[in-house]
């Protein structure tokens, strides 16, 4: 993966730096003690920077990666993201906001563009998240369950529309509800193999040449992370309830239940090196929910679920999943970090329901810091899972 950074930086008071690189997360981050690429780029070019520019916490943090490369999901691919992360209240111990952008093109002829938001507002007590997305998309859709091979492949082409807004009010330290409307629209659909098995899963469940699903969401949530680029501690659960209804324009009635657990302890306690640990269970049931909405491999909301597989890979009406990956420094600028990870996924079986086998996958990976005052990396990830499926997985921000 080759790319370049761009830094953008509004300053603040720069009384408030010690207290500000004294505590987050009740980890060690003095920025003004570690490095990032711009550093590196600075230094190498001769760059003469004051001090005080890139020691001050900034209000706002632009990353720009534009990149070129390949993964296991998209062959060889040009992409470009943006990370934003700022803070929307004048009081810097408030949590921090983020919006992420990104496009790309790949070898595969698949286009992507999307943006995901988490902004803070009123004190903290409201949050906005925002999914929308648009993605003209040759896949390959495998059948349903955890059986699956690779010989299943059945290529697809569709368009994708997704919308999603969910408000949030605080109701006690780090517990949030409320509920926002999801959208997805898949149009265009076209499947073009296998030629020789038409009585695919895709068929048996219900093919259709576009689906609609439109609901409302109800949202609970516990967060007590103050940085969810790069978490170096505290825990996340949000359970989201979805109901889809044919008088919002969905095809269908059916509703989805989400669980996303996530843990993070620093370890040893005394460092920023921090184990790591997701459960995702998604379920669908009072209906049939369109067979693209169904939960799959790498259809989480931010696409990295079951790293060591292509996106798409497994697919069922249910859902279970585990990962745990244990995040440690290279150096001690912070500069050059490290992970190592495992994870299982498990999907139901089509039509008996039941779950009768985990799909695991290992890999390592390494981590470039590319903005010190946001901690934001650039993950380069290598995983190998079942039936010899393996490659690179690349993130902007901790894969979780």
């Amino acid at each position: 993966m080759f790319f370049l950074l761009v830094d953008a930086r509004a300053q603040n008071d720069t009384s408030k730096l010690r207290q500000i690189n004294k505590n987050e997360d009740g980890a060690v981050v003095d920025s003004s003690k570690q490095r990032d690429m711009i550093d590196v780029i600075n230094a190498i070019f001769n760059k003469k920077t004051k001090p005080e520019d890139r020691k001050t916490t900034p209000k706002l943090v632009v990353s720009f990666v534009p990149a070129i490369g390949y993964t296991l999901s998209t062959g060889f691919v040009v992409d470009a993201s943006v990370n934003l992360v700022f803070y929307t209240q004048k009081n810097w111990k408030k949590n921090i906001s983020f919006v992420d952008f990104e496009g790309f093109y790949d070898s595969r002829a698949q286009k992507n563009f999307f943006t995901q938001s988490s902004i803070w507002a009123d004190d903290d007590k409201l949050r906005f998240i925002g999914d929308l997305r648009f993605l003209k998309y040759p896949d390959d859709t495998f059948g349903l369950g955890s059986f699956t091979t690779e010989d299943d492949a059945n290529a697809l082409v569709y368009n994708y529309i997704r919308f999603y807004e969910t408000v949030l009010r605080r109701v006690a330290t780090g517990v949030f509800l409320g509920g926002g409307y999801n959208l997805d629209y898949h149009y265009n659909i076209t499947q073009t193999g296998p030629v020789s098995n038409p009585v695919n899963d895709y068929n048996r469940y219900g093919f259709a040449s576009t689906t609609v699903s439109s609901g409302v969401d109800l949202t609970f949530l516990y967060d007590t992370r103050r940085n969810p680029v790069n978490p170096l501690g505290g825990t996340y659960a949000n359970l989201i309830f979805r109901q889809n209804l044919t008088a919002m324009g969905s095809d269908a009635n059916w509703e989805s239940l989400q669980l996303d657990l996530r843990k993070y302890y620093r370890f040893p306690a005394n460092t920023n090196n921090v184990l790591g640990i997701w459960n995702m269970d998604w379920f669908t049931f009072n209906g049939q929910a369109p067979y693209l909405d169904l939960p799959s491999t790498g259809w989480d909301t931010f696409n990295n679920l079951g790293r060591g597989y292509v996106i798409g890979r497994f697919r069922g009406v249910n859902l279970i999943y585990l990962e745990t990956e244990y995040r440690f420094g290279i150096t001690n600028n912070g500069l050059l970090g490290g992970v190592v990870f495992a994870n299982g996924q498990s999907f139901s079986d089509y039509p008996s329901g039941a779950f009768k086998k985990i799909d695991p996958s290992v890999g390592a990976g390494f981590r470039v810091k590319i903005n010190k005052h946001s901690n934001t990396n650039v993950c380069l990830d290598y995983a190998y899972g079942f039936e010899n499926s393996k490659g690179f997985f690349v993130n902007l921000g901790e894969v979780f």
